[in-house]
């Protein structure tokens, strides 16, 4: 769906604008009374409309509404217009695959955008607080938990290709005790999402490497293969996603682990992508729970998980659309403040936004991989799985502020329980907290 070049700014093209050629004589008076209208609470009511049309398969009724929302989307307007758009292109997919009689075009899935050099990873991740949030505080403390230790082991899950480390990395090196040696494993396995890097992630342990030789700190990466006899490339990207993680990647044989280590693990933007258990079994540590309950049973000395505020689960396609819109609004309402309205960066960003709008609302079953828990509820889910949440000091909670300084006024942060959330105008984007397995020794 999604074919433009990243520093190519473009419209966006709508995949079957014949969809939208329905004349407004036939619209109910209640959607014709939105035409026009920029009013967010109208536009909620559109998608309301179409949502339960397309759950009660009345193809007629979605096509007006739908006519509609092409009355008010503009991927050049407001933010409200702007994400209306993408939702519109998502809504229009879903039709398609369930009239594709009516509407002749097919939806091919989730398209790619050239990956980005290190450089341009490296302003993706700046331009908001969004990564920053989590690794600052993830950060602040691990440090705090590997304090005096000589030897530290990190598990890294996480999809914006080992760009945290380098801070902790430089923080290590300045400890008054001297650095300890640093171990990061990865797996090679990752969610088929935004952002895509132009370099193998065995080229980024390089990079790793040369920056902590750089600051004396003694240094290994390590990258978790799948099981090749297992991994199949002619199957969807999801499907291989979640195969080749449960295929040896999380085995505790395969970790290489060491009792002479502290060993730490770190998910950022990671636990969202893992399905829910199928059968009720919790053994597959490819599952939500199963990977809980196998990092449990690691024993590690601190665990830091950072994710998006927004509970996208939903089996409702109408819950799920209204949940997204409220949601992901905050970006497109974030970009606006600082960005061009037209320029390139603003235009990949948001296309960026798109594709997880496609995926939770054009898809089911497993190729719709973006299934996020608000933090409250993932609090239990841990709880569930035998770990305790521990606070966050003073040290890294000022280090966090001192970061949103550096962004839009309208970036906060509040605390909830133990956990750390990122705002937006008061809203909730971003959690990050940590813990530690039940009966912990220190």
């Amino acid at each position: 769906m999604r074919t433009e070049l990243r520093g190519t700014p473009t419209s966006i093209s709508l995949p079957n604008p014949n969809l939208l050629q329905n004349p407004q004589g036939s619209l109910p008076g209640a959607l014709r009374g939105c035409l026009g209208s920029l009013d967010g609470a109208c536009i909620e009511k559109l998608l309301l409309h179409c949502a339960g049309a397309l759950e009660s398969n009345d193809v007629t009724l979605a096509q007006q509404v739908m006519w509609v929302l092409n009355n008010v989307a503009s991927p050049n307007g407001d933010p409200n217009q702007r994400l209306t758009s993408w939702f519109l292109r998502a809504l229009i997919a879903r039709a398609s695959s369930l009239c594709p009689t009516a509407m002749p075009f097919a939806a091919t899935g989730l398209a790619r955008a050239r990956p980005m050099t290190v450089t341009e990873l490296a302003g993706y991740v700046d331009l908001t607080p969004w990564h920053r949030f989590g690794f600052s505080a993830s950060n602040g403390v691990i440090l705090k938990a590997v304090q005096d230790r000589p030897k530290v082991h990190v598990l890294d899950f996480g999809i914006t290709h080992c760009m945290q480390w380098p801070t902790l990395i430089d923080a290590l090196a300045k400890r008054p005790e001297g650095p300890p040696s640093l171990r990061i494993t990865v797996p090679s396995a990752r969610p088929p999402v935004p952002p895509s890097l132009n370099i193998s992630i065995e080229e980024v342990g390089i990079r790793l490497a040369k920056f902590a030789k750089f600051r004396d700190v003694p240094f290994e990466f390590h990258v978790i293969k799948p099981n090749s006899a297992h991994s199949d490339d002619s199957i969807d990207t999801a499907l291989r996603f979640r195969q080749e993680l449960a295929s040896g990647q999380l085995d505790p044989s395969s970790l290489g682990l060491r009792d002479d280590e502290t060993l730490v693990v770190n998910c950022q933007s990671w636990l969202r992508y893992l399905p829910e258990e199928s059968g009720g079994t919790t053994r597959d540590p490819s599952s939500r729970d199963g990977f809980l309950g196998f990092i449990h049973g690691l024993g590690p000395r601190i665990v830091t998980v950072t994710d998006e505020d927004s509970d996208l689960d939903s089996s409702s396609l109408t819950s799920r659309i209204m949940a997204c819109f409220n949601y992901l609004w905050i970006l497109f309402d974030a970009l606006e403040t600082f960005l061009p309205k037209e320029g390139p960066q603003k235009t990949e960003y948001e296309a960026d936004i798109g594709q997880k709008i496609e995926n939770i609302i054009g898809f089911e079953g497993d190729r719709r991989i973006e299934r996020s828990e608000s933090g409250a509820r993932f609090m239990q889910r841990m709880r569930r799985a035998r770990f305790q949440s521990i606070q966050f000091d003073e040290e890294t909670v000022k280090e966090v502020k001192l970061l949103l300084d550096e962004h839009a006024s309208g970036w906060g942060m509040k605390k909830e329980e133990d956990m750390l959330v990122l705002t937006w105008k008061g809203h909730s984007s971003v959690f990050t907290t940590a813990w530690v397995p039940d009966g912990f020794d220190e």
